[in-house]
């Protein structure tokens, strides 16, 4: 079971599982204010900023993925193991997970021609799906 390193001591706690609960059944990206509103609804008095701390905690572990939306909120939802970048729709919050080898080889280079090592990095393309595209050309 995923463990929530706090001050070199690796705990799980009841909040962050809870969190992970909310994430198993949800799809696409979603704020921690909606996973909040989401444990309260369900009975779980957690407070919002313990939801935040276990969010982050779960996201800094490579269990969620989070992106940063054009207001600059932060969006998380479950991660697939793998490297890979996103599609989001920018009318509806749809992801789609890509791989990207062109960015991978790029990124490489341009760290190589700074002289910069381990790095990493993420890649969020903000766009309209298809069936948002629809549904405007449809009115």
């Amino acid at each position: 079971m995923p463990t929530w390193h706090h001050g070199g001591v690796a705990r799980t706690t009841r909040q962050r599982t809870a969190v992970q609960a909310v994430f198993a059944h949800l799809d696409g990206f979603h704020s921690a204010q909606e996973v909040h509103a989401r444990l309260r609804a369900s009975g779980d008095s957690v407070g919002l900023s313990t939801v935040y701390r276990a969010v982050q905690s779960l996201a800094d572990d490579g269990e969620l993925d989070s992106i940063r939306t054009d207001t600059g909120e932060a969006l998380y939802r479950r991660c697939s193991p793998r490297h890979h970048h996103h599609l989001v729709c920018r009318d509806c919050g749809r992801t789609v997970e890509v791989e990207g080898p062109a960015v991978e080889r790029w990124a490489g280079q341009v760290a190589d021609e700074h002289g910069f090592a381990d790095v990493s990095h993420t890649l969020e393309i903000f766009g309209t799906c298809a069936e948002c595209r629809a549904a405007v050309d449809g009115d």
